[in-house]
């Protein structure tokens, strides 16, 4: 007989100064003494939205004015089955304050996975956090054009860019193997010195992930695969997926993140349909992980992602600009 789960909101208070809110449990409750993100359970009738606006009230008084869903995670503890709905909470009024006796602190996102006892199913949703809006895809296409490259490229990391997929299929074949990872390489150096991180997509060799920050997995690929792939503990895993099976794939591979695709018609592919916001929110609501919306995104359509649970955009022209 399947577990019985408890359906449960979150609330991802996140500050400007790239702080998230913790709360120690209190006395009398399950995992007392631990740290956790505020929520509680929904109750019966009750949106995830309308559960968190009244759980943040009572537990820390204060008034949700500003949230959008973000990564649905179930976790299974010893005695309980829990279906986590977190959800950025970007604005509110009132001070929070710990209604309920608990000690509350905010704590820097780079450093919150740290904080000793820390609930189990807290882990996820801060290593999450810590991945950009905004994910590019190169686009050099040859030895030729890099300079070209190298410059939007700079002209991005000055913008703020701080994830990027190397993915080069179409790299001439008179082009030497060497001349393109000698591009990998230097874009490599280039992220790096800006703070950035580099993926390589499966296209290229596997032996060139030790010059990058992680794997971006083809589809193909990744169903060739039975479990997550050998990465330094750094490195992030990134998988594309065009479909709930895809996603659900990614998820048995523990990847960190998804890209799904296409959302809006596309340049790069005339002709094709994308399949439209509101199947890629049915599909990023079943998806247990952060989901990138891939084709026709840019800045202008960041927020309309992020409002219906999307982490963030993908693109491969948009960061050029």
């Amino acid at each position: 007989m399947p577990d019985k789960i408890i359906d449960v909101a979150v609330g991802v208070l996140l500050r400007p100064d790239g702080t998230v809110l913790l709360g120690n449990r209190p006395a009398g409750k399950p995992w007392p003494g631990w740290w956790e993100l505020p929520g509680g359970k929904l109750e019966p009738g009750e949106t995830v939205l309308q559960a968190l606006a009244r759980e943040l009230q009572e537990e820390i008084g204060i008034q949700m004015t500003e949230a959008t869903p973000w990564v649905t995670y179930i976790h299974k503890y010893p005695t309980t089955t829990v279906r986590l709905a977190f959800c950025r909470v970007t604005g509110w009024t009132g001070e929070p304050v710990g209604l309920e006796g608990q000690a509350l602190q905010w704590v820097a996102l780079e450093h919150a996975h740290e904080v000793p006892q820390l609930l189990p199913a807290t882990y996820p949703p801060l290593r999450w956090l810590q991945l950009p809006d905004f994910y590019a895809i190169s686009s050099a296409g040859s030895a030729e054009q890099m300079p070209a490259f190298l410059r939007r490229l700079d002209q991005a990391l000055a913008n703020g860019l701080k994830l990027l997929q190397w993915r080069e299929p179409v790299w001439p074949a008179g082009d030497a193997a060497d001349d393109l990872l000698a591009a990998l390489q230097t874009v490599c150096a280039r992220c790096h010195a800006a703070g950035a991180r580099v993926l390589l997509n499966s296209v290229h060799p596997a032996a060139w992930l030790e010059y990058t920050d992680g794997l971006h997995l083809r589809t193909l690929d990744a169903q060739a695969l039975t479990a997550r792939p050998q990465l330094a503990p750094h490195q992030l895993l990134g998988m594309s997926t065009h479909n709930q099976a895809d996603l659900e794939l990614a998820r048995h591979l523990q990847a960190d993140f998804a890209v799904l695709s296409p959302v809006l018609a596309t340049a790069s592919h005339p002709g094709v349909a994308g399949m439209g916001w509101s199947q890629f929110a049915a599909l990023n609501a079943q998806a247990g992980l952060p989901v990138y919306a891939l084709g026709g995104q840019s800045a202008e359509t960041l927020h309309i992602a992020q409002s219906v649970g999307g982490h963030g955009v993908a693109g491969i022209r948009s960061w050029v600009a």
